[in-house]
C-alpha cells in the first residue's frame, strides 16, 4: 500500500468511527435537543472525513467532484435541518426543563 492509500484508509476509518459514535448517541441521549446535537455535528464531520478518504482513493478519476458536491450540500443543509428540528422540539415542548440557559423564544416575564 502506498502512503496515499494509508491516508485514505485512516480518513475513512476515523470518519466511520465518528458516524458510529453519532449513531450510538442518537439512541442513548434522552431528549430531542441533545439528539439533534449528536445527529448534526459528529455525523457531518464523519461524513466529510469519509468523503475525503474516498476522494483520495479515487484521485485521477472524474467522479471526485461528485464527492465534493455531496460534502458541500451536507454542509449547507445540516445546520438548517438542525435549526428546524430544534425549533419544532421547543414548540412541542420536547426538551428537558432547565436545559436551556438562554430562552430567546420564551415569553417575557416582566
Amino acid at each position: 500500500m502506498t502512503a496515499w492509500q494509508w491516508l485514505a484508509a485512516a480518513l475513512i476509518l476515523s470518519g466511520a468511527a465518528l458516524a458510529c459514535t453519532a449513531a450510538i448517541a442518537i439512541v442513548r441521549f434522552p431528549d430531542t435537543l441533545t439528539r439533534m446535537h449528536a445527529a448534526t455535528k459528529p455525523q457531518v464531520v464523519g461524513l466529510l472525513l469519509v468523503l475525503m478518504g474516498a476522494a483520495i482513493e479515487l484521485r485521477g478519476k472524474g467522479n471526485v467532484w461528485l464527492l465534493a458536491l455531496v460534502g458541500l450540500f451536507t454542509l449547507l443543509t445540516a445546520p438548517v435541518i438542525a435549526h428546524l428540528i430544534g425549533r419544532t422540539a421547543y414548540r412541542e415542548q420536547r426538551h428537558r426543563d432547565g436545559l436551556l440557559r438562554v430562552n430567546e423564544l420564551g415569553d417575557e416575564l416582566d
